[in-house]
């Protein structure tokens, strides 16, 4: 998600951009107000994209730096599942379902599924950086689906989450109900993170989505097994 950060004396965007792991030109679109790149004002608030829209390895794991971790619920260790594990049909929208359609991309990386000039890839906003794409994937698959407008596309988990909840034809459910391409927001360690719900795999859930696995820190997609607490799990009855 995005989070404000108070102007100090002495700051600037390149330094600001460089601490957040973003860009100057991500923080001049988050950041409307700003006009000039070399001219910002101590005391005053400013929006990161996407500083805390990542998540970091939970403690237990096996993995590598920025692994997944994962859902509380089942307590499973982390994984990445290289394939599709659904455990019945999914929801569907008016386009098709959002298992379906994510599933497509399993293994791109997200900076590259961003540049594709159709299908999931237009509907995300190119300039998020590529180790945030959690909400920016999520959001463009439901469009792609039908499920939600252009204008309820978000790039923060939080704000996806709001607008979910404001959208009669979502409603939120637990996880034990939760159907294949059903939204799931979670507290990370360091933030939240937002996939989608794949199914069940020996007991234990599992998800697909923007992913931090990537020996860089950026995403992929992948199909995960997590251990972070769940926020929500949303799903689509329109």
């Amino acid at each position: 998600m995005s989070t404000s950060y108070r102007i100090k004396s002495g700051d600037t965007l390149s330094h600001l951009a460089q601490r957040y792991n973003t860009s100057v030109s991500a923080l001049m679109k988050a950041n409307p107000q700003i006009k000039n790149a070399d001219l910002i004002y101590a005391g005053k608030s400013l929006n990161i994209p996407g500083a805390k829209d990542s998540f970091e390895g939970g403690t237990g794991g096996t993995g590598g730096a920025r692994r997944a971790g994962g859902a509380s619920s089942g307590g499973q260790s982390e994984q990445d599942v290289q394939g599709p594990n659904s455990s019945g049909p999914g929801t569907r929208g008016p386009n098709g379902s959002p298992f379906e359609i994510a599933s497509q991309h399993l293994g791109k990386n997200a900076g590259s599924l961003k540049l594709e000039k159709n299908g999931v890839g237009l509907a995300m906003e190119d300039w998020v950086p590529n180790n945030v794409n959690c909400a920016n994937f999520v959001s463009g698959v439901l469009r792609q689906a039908g499920q939600i407008s252009a204008g309820q596309h978000d790039n923060s988990v939080m704000g996806l989450q709001r607008k979910l909840d404001n959208d009669p034809n979502f409603k939120r459910i637990s996880l034990k109900d939760a159907k294949p391409g059903d939204v799931v927001s979670m507290k990370t360690n360091g933030g939240q993170h937002v996939v989608m719900f794949a199914g069940w795999k020996d007991g234990k859930a599992t998800f697909i989505g923007s992913n931090n696995v990537n020996s860089d820190g950026s995403q992929r997609i992948t199909i995960s097994g997590f251990n972070y607490p769940i926020m929500s799990v949303h799903q689509y009855q329109g």
